[in-house]
């Protein structure tokens, strides 16, 4: 019998809010709903932190949002103006996408660099930043990699999954990112995390966050924990 309960779950949960089709409209609908529920935080496009920040001024969800998504293709210095207008909106914490193609080239230097760059700026307004591998495309041995060069870069976070890409978090690659840095940073699982128990056994695995789209239908799960 798992002890944790729907608050405990709902706290580390940051709901995505990223298919491209949602509207304003749905945006406050996911708010309302976010705020009822007690999640960590609200996950938005770049161009709805505002609104965000604005549904949630008097809540105590953050808002959180991608960066470079979902490919991470963006120059550096893209992704350093993105973060900067990120921040001036009102946000509390970036999701970066790692750039997936230099880091399958083995240009290390690069991609710790270009995830430097926004750290240094995002840590310079207490602003936290989590940066999206892809996992999906790595091995078990490239995600350890990627992991580590998070940590060099001054990150706080790794994360599994875009969810827009191949596969999504799994207990694998969340075991690979525990042990690697799990003792030094923050590891979040994204992706595919559909039902109450699933969510559970990502935390009892060591993860600090959920990246969850479906978080009403999670934390309704709850209900047979007796949890409500």
């Amino acid at each position: 019998m798992s002890t944790y309960t729907k608050q405990d779950v709902a706290a580390t949960i940051d709901h995505a809010v990223l298919k491209p089709e949602f509207t304003d409209a749905d945006l406050a609908q996911h708010a309302a709903m976010c705020i009822e529920n007690g999640v960590f935080s609200m996950c938005v496009k770049p161009c709805d932190v505002k609104t965000a920040a604005a549904l949630l001024k008097d809540s105590p969800v953050k808002v959180s949002c991608v960066l470079s998504f979902p490919h991470g293709a963006d120059t550096t210095a893209t992704k350093v103006f993105q973060a900067q207008q990120a921040i001036e909106d009102g946000v509390d914490e970036i999701d970066m996408v790692m750039n997936i193609g230099k880091f399958m080239s083995g240009d290390f230097d690069y991609v710790k660099n270009d995830i430097q760059a926004v750290v240094e700026l995002a840590h310079q307004h207490q602003v936290l930043v989590k940066v999206i591998q892809e996992s999906g495309y790595l091995t078990n041995e490239q995600i350890a990699v990627a992991s580590e060069l998070a940590y060099q870069a001054g990150a706080d976070f790794v994360k599994t999954s875009t969810g827009f890409g191949p596969g999504s978090a799994t207990p694998e690659s969340i075991d690979v990112m525990v042990k690697t840095v799990g003792n030094k940073m923050q590891v979040k699982a994204s992706g595919g995390i559909r039902t109450w128990d699933e969510a559970v056994a990502y935390l009892e695995q060591g993860v600090d966050r959920l990246g969850v789209g479906s978080t009403a239908a999670v934390l309704h799960g709850a209900e047979a924990q007796g949890d409500y």
